[in-house]
């Protein structure tokens, strides 16, 4: 038997590829003799740097950027290990992880250390770019971004931008002179699993500004300055981020870079399986395992295990999925794909101690996944 472990990570406890380990060696203790191919994957959010050096044997860069507030912080980026893709995670520079709650302000947070990353990947010959955009802190539509990469966003009076989405009304003019000339040079996918616009009732303020540390008052401020930056975009570059799909992920910095860096959104499970050929590797297999943190009803708006399963399918492959928890809406999972699904957690405990334990239980459920599958096959024998 050929079994694919395909898992993402779980949260705050174990990477993509420590899943899958443990996935194996619980399945180990019943079926030794199978053969197991790990591939750690990840739907473009945190962790997707992880599942591509690891599928990869590849490295990891770390440097000194800008965080959301501008403070200097340790930021990282991957590299593949033919040294051409530079996997890039916007949330390890611009995320809101980084900030405590009381001091998030969306109205001054800046993606310029995102920039920083970018240019940081491009310096070591990297021109395949994947950006991941998940889990912002921001809300300036990417002007910090662009401002690293040498993009100069000015007012009336000539001078620079201040960071932060409060400063987008004071745009006066869009200089792309000075633009990282390299960029023309790159093919850049971006990870994006929202087609939320730029601006309005469903735009990147009104929807995720909240979650940032805006007000509604904040809001109406950060909604004006994207619609006004965007209106900037269009006069000064002639590309309309306004109306397009995805342009107002990551608090904007969709817009940004559709509009400097002529950058793909796509889905990120669908980027980081065809950067490992996932569908190559299932389409081999006897059985397909993947898992995730959670699984509940957004499971089956783009994340790892639906991900996995729809590929799995295409081949007609039986999926079984670990998760650290099961959630409201798990059902919703079936049709696309996962014939089972198995809670890793033992018994009642505080989610501290879920997370402690993470290893051991992911380990003890396969063991035990595996172990029903033998009696089921033995009991097919015997009738």
């Amino acid at each position: 038997m050929r079994v694919v472990i395909a898992p993402d990570s779980f949260k705050e406890s174990l990477s993509a590829f420590d899943v899958a380990r443990e996935i194996e060696t619980g399945f180990r203790e019943v079926y030794p003799d199978w053969t197991y191919l790990k591939v750690p994957v990840a739907d473009g959010g945190e962790g997707t740097v992880d599942a591509l050096i690891a599928a990869t044997a590849g490295r990891l860069v770390t440097l000194k950027v800008a965080d959301p507030l501008a403070d200097p912080i340790d930021g990282f980026f991957g590299v593949t290990g033919d040294g051409k893709t530079a996997v890039i995670e916007m949330a390890a520079a611009s995320g809101l992880m980084l900030l405590a709650p009381s001091k998030r302000d969306p109205l001054r947070a800046t993606t310029f250390g995102v920039g920083q990353l970018v240019r940081a990947a491009l310096d070591i010959g990297a021109r395949h770019l994947i950006i991941g955009i998940g889990g912002s802190a921001t809300n300036d539509g990417g002007a910090g971004m662009a401002q690293a990469l040498g993009v100069r966003l000015l007012d009336q009076g000539g001078a620079d931008l201040a960071f932060g989405g409060g400063a987008l009304s004071s745009l006066a003019r869009i200089d792309v002179t000075g633009i990282d000339p390299r960029i023309a040079e790159c093919d850049i996918e971006v990870a994006c699993d929202v087609d939320n616009l730029l601006v309005g009732p469903l735009g990147a303020s009104a929807i995720f500004g909240p979650q940032k540390g805006a007000t509604p008052h904040m809001v109406r401020l950060l909604d004006e300055g994207l619609r006004h930056y965007a209106r900037r975009i269009q006069k000064d570059l002639g590309i309309d981020v306004a109306n397009r799909n995805g342009a107002g992920a990551a608090g904007g910095l969709g817009a940004a870079l559709m509009a400097f860096l002529n950058a793909r959104l796509r889905p990120g499970i669908d980027i980081v399986t065809d950067f490992v050929r996932l569908d190559a590797i299932i389409s081999t297999a006897d059985l397909v395992l993947t898992g995730e943190g959670c699984i509940d009803g957004q499971t089956v708006h783009g994340k790892t295990p639906v991900g996995v399963a729809r590929i799995a399918k295409r081949h007609g492959k039986p999926v079984i999925t670990l998760a650290g928890m099961i959630g409201g809406g798990a059902d919703l999972v079936v049709p696309h794909g996962i014939d089972a699904m198995f809670s890793v957690v033992q018994g009642a405990c505080s989610i501290d101690d879920a997370l402690l334990a993470a290893a051991e239980n992911v380990r003890t459920s396969a063991r035990n996944i595996a172990a029903s599958l033998k009696i089921g096959s033995e009991l097919v024998k015997a009738f």
